[in-house]
């Protein structure tokens, strides 16, 4: 294929050369003179790099304020989000001279609802993918063939002409057989950012260790990680990489509220738990909010399908629908709570009622396939709730609660 690369710095040129180290003819050009290169043709302009390609792809940066690279503190600082003028200015001019048989694609990171809000605008001579790469400094090329998923994001997060031409492009160049992941151009520009978090907080958690081995004695940091990163099960595994209702029961909440105290009394300096904490006391909020505002909207009750802390057990210690319902009341509407095992057992409901429990995914690690059974009968015409967003009806309006693409 003919294949534009428009950006050839630290990423831009490695991956055009795997590129074009599997057969396709690739062009190149950058603002900066770039050095010639026995696989990608320089070019003098983005007019020649786009002119009669297949695909374009843009590889450009999008800097922060260099104060906020991370080599000195920044927490004092006030939060900012990347610049993005070097990719408009490059989608602008590769715009005037591509067409609809065209496809160009972005890579470069950005921050959730960006290519929506800033760029799509930008692109109405040519189609436009949004597919940022999962690339580390050093290992550049053999990221880019090998990656652990490939993302591709289009306007609805179908499966598009789009996203499959480069799919299909992909298969011709990667080493491994990556995942396909195809969402909208939010999911992917949010998968991009948070797969890079969940490693810094990561590394935090288990620098925290360090530093209690340093301040506590008899640690050693490496005996703790070593134990933690062989725990498959939950710990390094996709249990609990289900969205849903917050961490519950007897030891979890606990736990990282004694660890606070732990963090004062050793000194550390700093307090994780108090925003893990704090985090999930706000987002218990912020799903009370969600129950108000339909029950206010429609003049109705709420219920919350489940009050023990998770399904089958009758222990509302640390329960995260008690919290809910802490919030609930405080904002004017005291919850009923339907669940037998904590003598909570009523017939039927009619209002807004929150599908707390979910059986299938918290007993899902050891094999258990059941959908969650209902506890009473939920009258036709109420709005149900579901934070893990599996329930279906069509005698319910049903809010699948973090799926914003619609409501089913």
């Amino acid at each position: 294929m003919q294949i534009g690369f428009i950006g050839l710095g630290k990423l831009g040129l490695p991956c055009a050369e795997e590129i074009a180290k599997k057969g396709h003819d690739v062009s190149g050009y950058d603002i900066r003179t770039v050095d010639p290169t026995m696989l990608v043709k320089i070019s003098k302009s983005i007019k020649d790099t786009v002119e009669g390609k297949d695909i374009v792809f843009i590889a450009v940066p999008t800097p922060h304020d260099p104060a906020y690279d991370g080599r000195a503190p920044t927490a004092h600082l006030d939060p900012k989000d990347f610049s993005y003028e070097i990719v408009k200015q490059c989608l602008v001019e590769a715009n005037k001279h591509m067409n609809n048989n065209q496809l160009l694609v972005l890579i470069s990171t950005v921050l959730p609802g960006t290519t929506r809000r800033e760029f799509i605008q930008l692109v109405n001579n040519t189609r436009f993918v949004y597919n940022p790469y999962l690339i580390a400094m050093g290992s550049v090329a053999w990221d880019m063939v090998n990656p652990e998923m490939v993302m591709i994001g289009t306007e609805d997060g179908t499966e598009t002409g789009d996203a499959k031409q480069l799919v299909d492009f992909y298969k011709t160049v990667m080493e491994n057989n990556p995942r396909y992941v195809i969402g909208t151009w939010d999911e992917c520009e949010c998968i991009k950012v948070f797969y890079n978090t969940f490693i810094s907080a990561k590394i935090g958690l288990v620098n925290m260790i360090q530093d209690v081995a340093v301040k506590q004695g008899n640690i050693d940091v490496d005996v703790v990680t070593d134990a933690l990163a062989k725990s498959t099960m939950r710990i390094m595994g996709p249990q609990y990489m289900k969205a849903g209702m917050g961490d519950g029961g007897a030891c979890h909440p606990r736990d990282n509220i004694a660890l606070r105290y732990m963090a004062d009394h050793l000194d550390l300096g700093y307090d994780l738990f108090d925003a893990i904490m704090n985090a999930r006391e706000i987002q218990a909020k912020n799903l009370a909010k969600e129950l108000v505002k339909h029950a206010e909207e429609h003049r109705m009750s709420i219920f919350i399908h489940g009050k023990a802390y998770k399904p089958g057990v009758e222990y509302c210690d640390g329960s995260y629908s008690l919290l809910i319902g802490y919030y609930c009341e405080e904002l004017g509407h005291k919850p009923t709570y339907i669940d037998p095992l904590t003598g909570d057992d009523i017939q039927g409901c009619y209002g807004v009622v929150l599908l707390a429990h979910n059986k299938k995914v918290t007993y899902e690690y050891r094999g258990f396939n059941e959908s969650q059974q209902l506890y009473c009968k939920i009258e036709k015409g109420s709005i149900v709730i579901d934070p893990w967003r599996s329930f279906k009806s069509d005698d319910h309006r049903v809010i699948h609660y973090g799926n914003t693409r619609k409501y089913f």
